[in-house]
């Protein structure tokens, strides 16, 4: 029975349980500080991330199957200008992505994630789809020509822990969109942090694969860790892993004003409506313009 489903996507800031020379609390200070003036090299860091999500992207789709990435997709769609190209960041394994391009977008997919994105490739290959996937860092986004819009969907701006982060996401997307071109990205709101997980545990188990999510939240940083311990089957054993991934809970007003330092007019919107969001709302839809 799944009890809650997990909103995770790879982007340039997530936590995982490290397993040699950094240790948790040298990590989760160096994610406190934005990974700048810690002491920690940001390549060995950003390396050490991209090289732990091997088995987490075998088991992501399965935990992610209640996802109504059909409907998702959609709703993107009325938000994004007819037709055109997009960068996908945080794409993760692809999902959206190939929804995109189905509907009649140029798409390329961005994440910091190899093994996520070899999943991806491997089924816009199998579906037909020729999408080019490539491994950076969202903060640094580059592209070749300017595009008409880039969203980030499915919490990949929570993974930014520090204002620093953001405000760098932004100030690149505005860099890589035409005049007129569209950031969207959407977040798991302050409440929905705080309060929905805030210190709570969640569970699965089924035949293939279980998993325990124990949550802590810090109200003072703004950040919640979420501690994951995974039990996947292989042959008739099942192998045990563990990873731990921190979100910050970005208000509304921060991620607004931070748009707006960046260059965009912003709107926000309750996910999946054109409604404002209440203080309950629990997803967020941001939708930027850079100006013409």
């Amino acid at each position: 029975m799944v009890l809650c489903v997990l909103w995770f996507h790879a982007t340039s800031i997530r936590a995982v349980r490290p397993r040699c020379q950094i240790t948790r609390k040298m990590f989760t200070v160096a994610l406190q500080k934005g990974l700048s003036g810690a002491c920690y090299p940001l390549w060995v860091v950003i390396q050490y991330i991209m090289n732990m999500y091997g088995k987490f992207a075998k088991l992501y789709d399965a935990l992610m199957r209640d996802v109504a990435y059909d409907a998702w997709a959609a709703y993107l769609c009325t938000l994004l200008p007819d037709g055109g190209q997009v960068a996908d960041c945080a794409c993760g394994t692809g999902e959206i992505a190939l929804r995109l391009s189905k509907a009649g977008y140029a798409v390329t997919g961005i994440d910091i994630s190899r093994e996520m994105l070899a999943v991806a490739q491997e089924k816009a290959r199998e579906a037909g789809r020729r999408i080019p996937f490539v491994c950076m860092d969202m903060r640094k986004l580059q592209l070749h020509k300017p595009v008409d819009a880039i969203v980030c969907a499915c919490d990949g701006v929570n993974y930014l822990t520090a204002r620093e982060g953001v405000q760098a996401f932004f100030a690149a997307a505005y860099a890589c969109l035409k005049p007129g071109g569209r950031l969207l990205f959407d977040v798991s709101s302050r409440y929905k942090l705080s309060t929905v997980l805030g210190c709570n545990t969640f569970a699965e188990d089924d035949e293939a694969q279980a998993y325990i999510w124990k949550n802590c939240y810090d109200p003072e940083n703004k950040l919640l860790e979420m501690r994951l311990t995974f039990f996947a089957k292989e042959g008739e054993a099942y192998t045990r892993f563990c990873e731990t991934h921190i979100q910050r809970a970005h208000s509304q007003t921060e991620l607004v004003h931070a748009l707006i330092q960046a260059g965009f007019t912003a709107d926000a919107y309750a996910a999946f409506t054109t409604d404002a969001p209440k203080a309950d709302t629990e997803r967020i839809q941001f939708a930027a313009v850079k100006p013409v």
